[in-house]
């Protein structure tokens, strides 16, 4: 396995210098994998991202460490007085938890069931308060029954912040490392960058990024069928009911620009499944359902990637909190048995707005 280094210089300097590290100082500088016997190189190269190497396990370290970083830097939060409340679906909860922790600040973080029991106890290991909502009565989604309990939060819970990562520029600002990364490794940067869009701090971050850098590379958003992100869901769509978290979302997040990606692939959650799975047995590579979402759009995209392009995967965090469920066969069976439209969608994509 073919593994570049985001920074050969910087990781060498930061090894040598080990000792006077903390453990937030080690956020970021995740490697890059070459996928050769999922992608054979001689038609396209594929490189992953492999974000579960931040020490919370997942990309989310990165937009936990912008966010409460700035607002401690601009007296939004005072260590040892402020209440973080935020809203998760389990990876930004783990991190914001940990980040809690170092920072000696309180954290409330509202979930919903989708959220596995691991995630939860990781954050209360941490020392984070977790409250579960149930399904929005009127809207049937669990999101902004997140977002009303964190507001609610907000009125009752002394010197509370919320840093809202939907609409929280320093989400996306965390993500200009993650490309400068990228560039760092694959010089001029890659010809096409693939990600899931969920909360888009990613997708705009690495964007953003590329606009500024004069980059060549396209941007292709992977998103969830029955998702709101990149306009009203297709009428086949609408009985589609996600259960893989962070996979879509309910809500259009504010941080969502026109023209941020290129192309959209709308995938599964069986897409997911699938798609974890198959990088399981080829790469060895146990990665969580938004990874596996990046991977089913790779997969479906063979026809169009022209031959001798470089493409990267962003891979958000790993595959050992979803052992119950996406690599459960018995969770699997009984989730997707009888959810499989007949057609398949792997390859279903809008022009990007």
């Amino acid at each position: 396995m073919t593994v570049l280094a985001s920074d050969g210089a910087a990781l060498a300097a930061r090894s040598t210098r080990a000792w006077e590290t903390d453990i937030v100082a080690t956020i970021g500088g995740t490697p890059l994998v070459a996928l050769d016997r999922l992608f054979p190189p001689e038609r396209f190269q594929v490189y992953a991202k492999c974000e579960r190497f931040n020490p919370g396990g997942s990309i989310k370290d990165r937009a936990a460490k912008s966010m409460i970083e700035h607002a401690i830097r601009t007296g939004k939060l005072v260590p040892g007085v402020s209440t973080v409340v935020e809203s998760s679906s389990g990876n930004l909860g783990i991190a914001l938890a940990q980040l809690c922790n170092f920072y000696r600040l309180n954290l409330i973080c509202v979930v919903d069931p989708r959220t596995t029991a691991q995630n939860a106890a990781i954050m209360r290991a941490y020392g984070a308060r977790v409250e579960v909502v149930e399904r929005d009565p009127a809207t049937g989604e669990f999101l902004p029954a997140r977002i009303n309990r964190v507001r609610a939060l907000l009125e009752s819970v002394p010197d509370a912040y919320w840093p809202n990562q939907y609409a929280n520029e320093y989400n996306a600002r965390a993500h200009h490392s993650t490309m400068r990364e990228i560039c760092e490794a694959l010089p001029g940067g890659p010809d096409y960058l693939f990600l899931a869009a969920g909360t888009c701090g990613t997708l705009r971050g690495c964007a953003e990024f590329i606009r500024d850098n004069g980059l060549d590379t396209r941007v292709v958003a992977v998103d969830a069928v029955g998702s709101v992100i990149f306009g009203p869901p297709e009428p086949w769509e609408r009985s589609h009911r996600r259960t893989i978290p962070g996979h879509g979302a309910a809500v259009v997040p504010p941080l969502l620009q026109p023209g941020l990606a290129d192309r959209v692939l709308k995938v599964t959650d069986f897409d997911c499944v699938r798609g974890c799975r198959q990088l399981l047995a080829q790469e060895s590579i146990l990665a969580g359902g938004s990874s596996g979402a990046v991977m089913a759009a790779l997969l479906s995209s063979s026809s169009w990637i022209e031959p001798g392009a470089t493409c990267v995967a962003v891979l958000p965090d790993g595959g050992d909190r979803y052992l119950d469920t996406i690599y459960s066969d018995q969770w699997v069976e009984a989730h997707f048995q009888h959810l499989e439209h007949p057609q398949s969608h792997d390859d279903q994509e809008r022009s990007a707005s």
